[in-house]
């Protein structure tokens, strides 16, 4: 289960990025918000890397953008390997997006916390945020569902009083 969780969730959750990054350019034009370079800062302190005071870093912007969203799609992909799936999975992994990008900002001094923000800047945060979990958990999803029913899926299909709308199960658990 590990090691298709691994690439799928390398594939979901860069798919997520890909979905959460077109709709940042398209809300850029619309309301004309500058791009973010939190994301390159918060990685050159991780690594150590100089860091360049007013000069923006596209590919370091872009690794670590990418990077995490790949790498947290993993995350999302045993979710749903575990039988977590659909969009109560894809919210409560909303949380853990958003509450990685604060860790990370927060502890290297890059970031504030959320409350300090400009509402505008929070609402967007949060928007794209979510755009991602969704898009990321749509692709782990799908993916897993090749696979079959998770453990949690199959367990729940075997109590009485539980949702029966888990997916097949296989022949010899029916």
């Amino acid at each position: 289960m590990m090691t298709r969780a691994l690439w799928q969730g390398l594939v979901a959750g860069t798919a997520g990025v890909l979905v959460m990054t077109l709709g940042e350019k398209v809300e850029q034009r619309l309301t004309g918000r500058p791009d973010s370079h939190v994301p390159a800062r918060t990685l050159e302190r991780l690594t150590g890397l100089p860091e360049h005071p007013g000069r923006r870093s596209v590919p370091v912007n872009l690794a670590m953008h990418v990077g995490q969203g790949a790498l947290l799609g993993v995350l999302r992909s045993v979710m749903s390997q575990a039988g977590l799936r659909g969009p109560w999975a894809s919210a409560k992994f909303a949380v853990v997006r958003l509450t990685n990008d604060q860790i990370l900002e927060n502890a290297t001094g890059v970031g504030a916390p959320p409350p300090t923000w400009p509402r505008r800047e929070l609402v967007v945060d949060l928007l794209h945020k979510t755009v991602y979990a969704f898009a990321t958990g749509a692709v782990a999803d799908a993916l897993a569902d090749r696979s079959g029913p998770g453990p949690g899926q199959r367990h729940a299909a075997k109590r009485p009083g539980r949702h029966a709308d888990v997916g097949p199960l296989p022949r010899e658990q029916a």
